[in-house]
């Protein structure tokens, strides 16, 4: 016999709508006596909700998508930040009585195709490109976009302080002694994240008296293998540089990888620092100096700003949020040293 609200509700002694909001995650009026027992109950009799039926009573499908963009045929967990985003994400939303769809996008047309296509109550936007954030066209369901300087005022950005992190390693660089530097990441032109930690360590650098020509920058994209290849070649394509920031955990330590195979040694030849402190910077050797973002604090800002706007009804961009900008500090390791001589 199939177990229903209205039983567990009888046996506890509470509302229907009572037990309807504990098991579905709204418990901020319900006592932690009430929530206890009703759980308790619930397990006991074998309650088993049941989604479709509660979700077209409530108009609600419960469902928030995390949606990554991704390349034909390309894996959209390839990366360990969004793997790190993702995972927060569901946790969060998961003990808030939420559903993550977790889906790649290979165009922004897409996105609202989801949207329609799994009746969403919300959507975070993970490392989408300012651009294509720009040309979304979503209104009926809240957008958050994570890491994100897009001007779509339909998409509540949240972000870390991405200019103040690439100061930090700038003024770190040049504190140790480093004159001549080099920037490796994407496409470092514009306003979004990168183009910020770019900003950031220059000005960083050429506040601390380098000369401009000796800041460079190399475009790479933000993996391991590129970062092993651009370290392989160090020597050869960026003669005298002593120092690399890496605008990403995981090129940084590809880059120690290739500076490691070329016979070099790091910091005793060049010294590196990424971003994000994801856990592998801690077992590298030696240990990856970096950038750390509260990941943690960021994924649950963002899973908090999608509930908040769905529990007010609230479609894409009707709040007039501002971004939400989270602090960076540094983390020091052992990659970074004095240069020699």
């Amino acid at each position: 016999m199939t177990t229903r609200l209205s039983d567990i509700a009888d046996e506890a002694g509470v509302s229907v709508m009572t037990v309807s909001n504990v098991m579905n995650g709204k418990r901020a009026r319900v006592s932690p006596a009430t929530i206890e027992k009703v759980l308790g109950i619930a397990a006991r009799l074998g309650y088993v909700p049941n989604i479709p039926a509660r979700s077209l009573a409530a108009n609600s499908s419960h469902i928030v998508a995390a949606l990554v963009p991704v390349g034909e045929n390309n894996s959209l967990l390839v990366s360990p930040h969004t793997v790190a985003v993702v995972g927060g994400m569901e946790t969060h939303l998961r003990h808030h009585g939420y559903h993550v769809l977790l889906r790649g996008i290979e165009h922004e047309d897409q996105v609202a195709q989801t949207v329609r296509g799994w009746s969403l109550d919300g959507v975070v936007l993970v490392e989408f490109p300012d651009e294509q954030i720009d040309r979304l066209r979503v209104d009926t369901v809240p957008l958050v976009a994570i890491d994100s300087y897009s001007a779509n005022p339909r998409a509540i950005g949240v972000r870390s302080d991405d200019d103040g992190g690439g100061r930090l390693a700038g003024k770190r660089l040049a504190d140790a002694g480093h004159r001549r530097v080099l920037f490796a990441g994407p496409p470092y032109q514009g306003m979004g994240v990168v183009g910020q930690r770019w900003a950031g360590f220059r000005e960083a650098c050429l506040a601390a008296g380098l000369d401009p020509d000796d800041v460079g920058a190399v475009e790479v994209l933000t993996s391991f293998e590129d970062g092993r290849r651009l370290g392989l070649r160090l020597r050869h394509d960026h003669p005298g540089v002593t120092a690399v920031f890496a605008t990403a955990d995981h090129l940084a330590v590809g880059i120690m990888a290739g500076i490691a195979e070329a016979g070099g040694s790091v910091p005793g030849d060049v010294s590196v620092i990424g971003f994000d402190d994801l856990d592998f910077a801690r077992y590298t050797t030696p240990g990856l100096t970096t950038i750390a973002q509260n990941m943690p604090a960021k994924v649950a800002e963002a899973s908090r700003i999608v509930l908040d706007e769905i529990e007010r009804g609230a479609g894409a961009g009707d709040g007039g949020r501002e971004p939400v900008a989270l602090d960076v500090h540094l983390v020091e390791r052992g990659s970074v040293g004095p240069p020699r001589g």
